[in-house]
Formats: C-alpha cells, sequence, structure tokens
C-alpha cells in the first residue's frame, strides 16, 4: 500500500490541472500528488476540442503552456431562422485535438514531479476514518484527500453514492475534409436551425495529422423530463448532405456529458469532484476551460487544507459557486430552459439581432474584460425582447 496526500481518479483536464494548481501552491506537495489514469498516453478523447483563452491564460499563470497543433479561433457565427451571424473579436481561443492536448498538459505534470500513473484504472474506493484507500490497477493508495476527477461514467461519484443527475447530454462528431460552403476557419459555428433539437448542430476547423479537417457534430441536452425523441445520428446525416457530404464516409464517435447542477453534492468528507464528474454547461456543453477552472480552484483548495489539516470538504460547494466558473455555471444551468424552452424562437432572433450580446460571450470565453458598451447594448436589446415576448404571450 502507498500513501500519498491527494489521490486524483482520472488524468484529463481536470485532474492534471488540480495536480498541478496543487503543485504550484505547495511544491513541497508535488510527489505526494498521485493522478491515476485509466489509459495510456496518448489516449484517444472525443471532444469537439474547443478551448476558450481563458484555460490558456489560467494555465499560464502557473508558467504551463501546452504547445499542440491547434486552430486558432477569433470568432463565432450563430444560425437559425436560415439567418448566420457572425461576430469577430480577436484571439478567442482554439481547436485542439485532445490526444495531443491532455498527452501534452500530463507531460507537463510529470516534469513537475507529479506522479501520473498510466494504465491506473480504478476498481474500489474504501473510505476510512483518517481519508480513502483506492485500490487500481497501478496498486493500492491511501491519502486523506480524493479527487473525482473522472468524467461522466466518473467511478468516484458512484462509488461513493452522489447519485444521478438531471442533465445529460448526448453527442456524435466525425471529422470531414473541408467543403466550399464552410465558414472562414477562425470561426466556429453553431447551428441551432432544428427546433425539434434540445441543442445544435457544430462546424469546428481542426487539424488531423497535420491536415485542415472539419470537426462536425450535433450536440443533444436531455433533462429526463418529457425529453424529445430525437436521433442525432439522423439530423448530422442531414447538415452532412447539405454539404455534398455523407454520413457512411466517414468514422463516427458519440460520447455523453453531464450537466451541472447547482444543489447536487459535489464533496464528502475527505472527497472533492471536479470537471464532468461534478457537471459542465449543459447548454452548449463546453468543457475543457471549465474543467481547467475547476482544476485551479481545487488545487489551491486543496492547498488551504492540507495547511489546516481539514479534510471535511463541507464548503466545497460554496467555494465553487463563489468563483467566476461556478457563477458561469449557474447562469448557464439557469439558461437551459430559456435557450430550449418557450421562449426559444425569441431567444434566436435576440442572438441573430444583437451582436453585442455574443460579444460579451466571445469575451467571456477568452478571458477578456467585458466592454461596457457592449453590455449597454446588449443590456438595451435584452429588454426590448423581453418587452415583445411579454406582450406576445399575455392572457388573451
Amino acid at each position: 500500500m502507498q500513501q500519498a496526500f491527494v489521490i486524483i481518479a482520472g488524468g484529463g483536464p481536470a485532474g492534471i490541472s488540480t495536480a498541478l494548481f496543487l503543485a504550484h501552491a505547495a511544491p513541497g506537495l508535488a510527489d505526494r500528488i498521485v493522478v491515476l489514469e485509466k489509459a495510456r498516453y496518448p489516449r484517444e478523447k472525443y471532444c469537439a476540442g474547443g478551448v476558450g483563452a481563458r484555460a490558456d491564460k489560467l494555465l499560464a499563470s502557473i508558467g504551463v503552456v501546452v504547445d499542440v497543433p491547434s486552430v486558432w479561433l477569433d470568432g463565432i457565427a450563430f444560425r437559425a431562422m436560415e439567418r448566420t451571424t457572425t461576430v469577430r473579436e480577436g484571439a478567442i481561443g482554439r481547436v485542439v485535438r485532445r490526444i495531443e492536448f491532455d498527452h501534452a498538459l500530463a507531460r507537463i505534470a510529470m516534469s513537475r514531479g507529479i506522479r501520473v500513473l498510466e494504465d491506473a484504472a480504478v476498481s474500489a474506493i474504501r473510505p476510512f476514518s483518517g481519508g480513502v484507500e483506492v485500490d487500481s490497477r497501478a496498486g493500492v493508495f491511501r491519502a486523506p484527500a480524493l479527487v473525482g476527477a473522472d468524467g461522466v461514467q466518473s467511478i468516484v461519484r458512484r462509488a461513493l453514492g452522489f447519485g444521478s443527475t438531471r442533465y445529460r447530454a448526448q453527442a456524435i462528431e466525425l471529422d470531414t475534409e473541408p467543403v466550399d460552403s464552410d465558414l472562414p476557419r477562425d470561426v466556429l459555428l453553431f447551428d441551432a436551425t432544428n427546433r425539434q433539437l434540445p441543442g445544435y448542430y457544430w462546424d469546428f476547423p481542426t487539424l488531423v495529422d497535420g491536415k485542415e479537417m472539419v470537426c462536425r457534430g450535433v450536440y443533444l441536452l436531455k433533462t429526463g423530463a418529457n425529453d424529445p425523441r430525437v436521433e442525432i445520428q439522423d439530423i448530422l446525416s442531414e447538415q452532412l448532405q447539405a454539404r455534398g457530404l455523407s454520413l457512411s464516409s466517414f468514422r463516427k464517435k458519440r460520447y455523453a456529458e453531464r450537466g451541472f447542477e447547482p444543489h447536487r453534492p459535489v464533496s464528502r468528507p475527505h472527497v472533492l469532484l471536479v470537471g464532468e464528474a461534478a457537471g459542465i454547461d449543459p447548454v452548449t456543453g463546453e468543457g475543457i476551460a471549465q474543467a481547467i477552472q475547476y482544476g485551479a480552484i481545487a488545487g489551491r483548495y486543496l492547498a488551504r487544507r492540507q495547511r489546516e489539516q481539514n479534510f471535511s470538504f463541507t464548503d466545497w460547494p460554496r467555494q465553487v459557486r463563489r468563483t467566476m466558473i461556478g457563477r458561469d455555471l449557474v447562469v448557464r444551468e439557469k439558461g437551459v430552459s430559456l435557450f430550449y424552452g418557450e421562449a426559444r424562437p425569441a431567444i434566436e432572433r435576440f442572438l441573430l439581432d444583437s451582436p453585442d450580446f455574443i460579444r460579451i460571450g466571445l469575451q467571456h470565453f477568452a478571458g477578456k474584460r467585458w466592454s461596457r458598451r457592449a453590455i449597454a447594448r446588449a443590456g438595451w436589446g435584452a429588454l426590448r425582447y423581453t418587452a415583445r415576448f411579454g406582450w406576445d404571450h399575455r392572457p388573451a
């Protein structure tokens, strides 16, 4: 049996970021941080790969630069009602391949003395009076703290009885060559044209083995209550056909996501959850930047708890909600009923007509200071559309 200060289940962006920020806050603990990754790097991870620049800025604050092939982004396009609104802000982020990004991030952690163990799937978790004991393919470990950073199928979440969540999402994606109708490669496309879909279709420019490609996919949010019957593969097929492409010509990749819910537990004595194990943005499914933000908070939090020798973690949910990532997730969770509910047509018109609102979103994605002028214009536009929606839905 091996002793550690913290065991981190999962070697993706949330888990490795937690380790990096903890080691930065408490350098003496670096060799007592154990990350258990079930696969071996480089390992495939299905994901569209969009990383907001706020994540790179956060990593850079502790001297971490993840240098991998990337498509650099300046803006996004929103499509609905046979219209497209494109907004550019400049340097908002990039698109990466997780097989490369996760591997590079893990190598940086290893170079800083953190123990990142591959082929180390967790098989059992046993709480005891002083912490947690974890069985893995790499051996048995004991520590006063365990971090569940093991994604949507989190064994930590299941083993310790955190319970199921309301918001679950499904996604399907594939990589194709570019076509003439594609938007410029510095723009992400979100297409909400299909009103039967609580979600959207996307086109993200990407690089596959150095070749310019486009990641195309469909995101479907499920709430567990009267969910519409939607086959995302059929929607993807229709979108491909409109671009002169055939679904059967490409390798399809399916995966699931977990949406954040403010009142669900994300900690137990000696255990806390981060990243998708805790929950990410249910409206868009954005995950990488949020995982890194979770990790930054968790790393610093664990350093404080180590100094205080307090591992009850009762205040972890409050710590999350008090930060930018927590406030952001609360707002987005509240936005589910707006984006995918009765007000959806009004929301779509507002977004199409209100580039300033989209610009604020871009500035947030990029980690830039919000423009006061854009906030004022977006706020005025939101008031007008709210009034119009209320008038159109007044009692007869």
